[in-house]
């Protein structure tokens, strides 16, 4: 007889499913019943689960094992592996930790998890890390994120908040029913809204894509490559080189100035700053007027078309999005500084449909009708060391250890790391210079992985545990950009030796004498429970009653109403600015920032400006490398997580990822269509295969993120990872954002034979010796 067929209630980033299993196997993913619009990513997870790159049992490199803190750190992503028990493998991260804190200090303990591990928020491995390592005495952490970090610290200081770019923008209800011209700085690429932060129940942006085009709306998109164009929008696509959207934006107002058309009275009662801004414009601060000429020559877009949508857009209901994309950019400060600017000159700030807006396709919640109340949550606790670095620049603390930096006012200085502790991410991906990374993750004297694949984290990792998937667990997760809260029922037993996080920090947490500091004498169900009565609690003093956590639990969800009304970003403040102020020193929407003018940072003045990255188009470093990298997001799968999966690799082109080229750029080095090819600049090397796309501008190509890194040396990395050809600098000393997306590379055809890739392959492993 066959095995039980049974289901699971489940959630990911990409979106809210039901597992089923048959024989102690997953076999399906069916896509939540109330999802509009499914991601494929699905597909990939059956085969995921139960892959042989999974993490078995615990590991440790054979080079650590034998030479343990003293050990050869330049052998990490080429020794070997021995297995050896729980046991041992705990009391040697225990020993580790108690070694660093006392003759270091806890601020040599590098907590160094990612946030995308887990949609689950009890089993969410960066929160598990920190509080684990918080709990014990402290460690090193982050400020701000990859995503938009640039924009996290830059907000504040012109309208008081970042919440716009986490999702708390004007919502697609009001954009649909008001809006008559939206124009997308960056593009609108639909393959970023399959994603949410915590996961999705319903992925609407298609569906409102639809509704907008049929109520008439007029889409503008001004990117590089016609493929940010949503399928079936009838757009308008302005090419453009890339990191110059500022200057356009600048030429914009300037031109609404020239006409006499800029909104004066908004400027004045809701702005400071903008007779300042107005003298930059006007060239009386430098001697260069920034017309819709000056701007053509910078962004290779036609002046006469700079002044018409200038026009176009102050005679209509008009919204601005800028992606996120634009601030992970060399001086990616400066577009979106300079995007407010323009709505404000515009003057639709605040009313139905008009204003600026981030992100709104560069994942699935922004815009999202929600009521605003919280979503679940559990607490990393305090930090008692205080330490935190700038997200991004992670490979300067490991490299220059004692240095000193400047970041949003102040001044830090990077600690002496020599321990570094990651559960969840993979900096292997997401970091940029990868080849300057390797040579820093050299330098510490222990690293710990928590993996549930053999990614390139875990092989280059001294300990490597071995960890669950969120099908291996119960748990509780939801986003505060969607309208469900899910239960996460455990639908398979733990394949290996595998443990999840929650467990593996309890034990830790005991050898080290503070496993209730930790647990709070909750184990796994108890704290699902808390989280989840934890914000049915906030809920009730908003007004909205949740169902009892034993109903929540049967029936896998519950949904929260839409607000009455469609949210719409500074109503209030428009309305009644005195009575509504931003948290701005001013009040006020800051065109002229009198605090970043105080710290100093040329290279982030006072008021948004034009101020040419190190690399693009227009630089001198062009004459030898004369194509800009584009690195978007991937469609097959989420940042590199999944990459070995079926949805990524039905995307790769002969086993590595597609490098687009314009055909003009392609003829021009003799390369055809999915020829293999080297995408190279002195900082890097790697192989791809080319895709010659009629939808690109010449002189730009576009590589995406997420090949797990596969690389013997710095010479040549042959999965297609592009990170290690991206600049590794500040977006500026205000934010000290990822500048990834600033990148100059020359490309030719692959003449030798090509390599295997290896990098979805299990490293060498050494069977458990038990007596070790």
């Amino acid at each position: 007889m066959s095995e039980q067929i049974r289901r699971f209630p489940s959630l990911s980033h990409w979106g809210a499913y039901t597992a089923v299993t048959q024989g102690g196997r997953l076999i399906d993913c069916e896509p939540f019943a109330h999802d509009s619009a499914p991601s494929s990513i699905l597909q990939s997870m059956p085969a995921m689960v139960h892959s042989p790159l999974r993490v078995n049992r615990p590991a440790i490199r054979k080079g650590w094992l034998r030479d343990r803190h003293l050990c050869d750190g330049s052998e990490r992503g080429r020794d070997d592996y021995v297995e050896v028990s729980w046991d041992n493998a705990l009391a040697a991260i225990h020993s580790e930790l108690q070694r660093v804190r006392t003759e270091h200090g806890s601020e040599a303990i590098f907590g160094g998890s990612y946030g995308w591990s887990s949609a689950g928020r009890l089993h969410h491995a960066r929160t598990q890390t920190h509080r684990f390592l918080n709990a014990g005495g402290g460690f090193t952490n982050q400020a701000g994120n990859y995503s938009w970090g640039t924009a996290q610290f830059l907000l504040p200081h012109v309208i008081g908040t970042y919440t716009p770019v986490t999702g708390r923008v004007t919502d697609w209800n009001s954009v649909t029913n008001h809006t008559r011209l939206l124009i997308a700085f960056g593009g609108m690429p639909l393959r970023n809204t399959q994603i949410t932060s915590g996961g999705a129940g319903d992925h609407p942006v298609p569906g409102q894509l639809e509704r907008a085009v049929a109520a008439g709306m007029d889409f503008v998109v001004i990117s590089p490559t016609r493929g940010d164009v949503p399928p079936g929008v009838r757009a308008r696509w302005i090419p453009i080189r890339p990191n110059t959207d500022a200057a356009l934006m600048l030429a914009m107002i300037q031109a609404l100035i020239a006409d006499g058309i800029h909104d004066e009275e908004f400027l004045q009662i809701h702005c400071v700053g903008f007779p300042a801004l107005r003298e930059y414009l006007e060239g009386k601060t430098d001697g260069t007027p920034k017309t819709p000429e000056w701007a053509e020559a910078i962004c290779d877009v036609p002046a006469d078309t700079i002044r018409a949508l200038a026009r176009q857009a102050r005679n209509t209901r008009t919204l601005l999005t800028c992606a996120w994309s634009l601030q992970r950019a060399h001086r990616g400060e400066q577009p979106y500084w300079a995007s407010i600017a323009l709505a404000a000159a515009l003057g639709h700030i605040g009313l139905p449909g008009g204003g600026f807006a981030f992100g709104h396709a560069s994942m699935n919640g922004a815009g999202n009708p929600r009521m605003e109340i919280a979503g679940p949550a559990m607490e990393s606790g305090r930090n008692p060391t205080g330490s935190v670095i700038p997200v991004a620049r992670v490979t300067d603390m490991l490299l220059h250890p004692g240095q000193h930096y400047e970041f949003n006012g102040r001044v830090g200085t990077y600690p002496d790391i020599k321990m570094v502790y990651w559960a969840g991410g993979n900096p292997f991906h997401h970091q940029q210079d990868l080849n300057r990374l390797s040579r820093a993750w050299s330098r510490p004297q222990t690293i710990v992985a928590h993996e549930i694949w053999w990614t390139p984290m875990a092989r280059r990792s001294d300990i490597v545990l071995p960890a669950t998937t969120t099908l291996e667990r119960n748990d509780i997760g939801g986003s505060t950009r969607d309208r469900h809260v899910f239960a996460m029922h455990q639908a398979l037993a733990p394949i290996g030796s595998s443990r999840n996080d929650f467990d593996i920090y309890r034990e830790l947490a005991a050898l080290g004498g503070y496993e209730h500091g930790f647990t709070e004498g909750r184990g796994e169900m108890e704290w699902v429970r808390h989280i989840y009565e934890s914000m049915a609690k906030e809920w009730r003093g908003s007004g909205y009653i949740a169902p009892d956590f034993d109903a929540f639990w049967s029936r896998g969800f519950v949904e929260i109403p839409e607000p009455e009304k469609p949210f719409v970003l500074f109503e209030e403040f428009r309305r009644d600015p005195a009575g509504n102020p931003l948290r701005t020193p001013s009040g006020r929407i800051e065109l002229y920032s009198e605090k970043i003018a105080g710290f100093g940072y040329a290279d982030c003045p006072p008021h948004p400006s034009w101020l040419a990255p190190d690399e693009w188009l227009g630089s001198p470093k062009a004459a030898r490398w004369p194509l800009h990298l584009l690195t978007p997001q991937p469609a097959g799968k989420l940042h590199s997580q999944m990459d070995g999966g079926k949805t990524s690799a039905d995307l790769k082109v002969n086993g590595r990822e597609a490098l687009r080229i314009a055909p003009s750029d392609a003829q021009a080095r003799r390369i055809g269509q999915h020829d293999l090819v080297k995408v190279y600049n002195d900082r890097g090397a790697c192989l791809a295969t080319a895709v010659i796309d009629a939808d690109l501008m010449p002189g730009v190509v576009a590589l995406p993120t997420g090949a797990w890194f596969d690389a013997a040396d710095e010479n040549l990395e042959i999965h297609g990872n592009p990170n290690v050809l991206t600049i590794d600098v500040g977006t500026s000393r205000l934010t000290q954002g990822s500048s990834a997306q600033s990148a100059l590379v020359e490309v030719m055809r692959w003449e030798e034979a090509a390599p295997l890739v290896q990098a979805l392959e299990v490293p060498a492993i050494v069977k458990l010796d038990r007596a070790a």
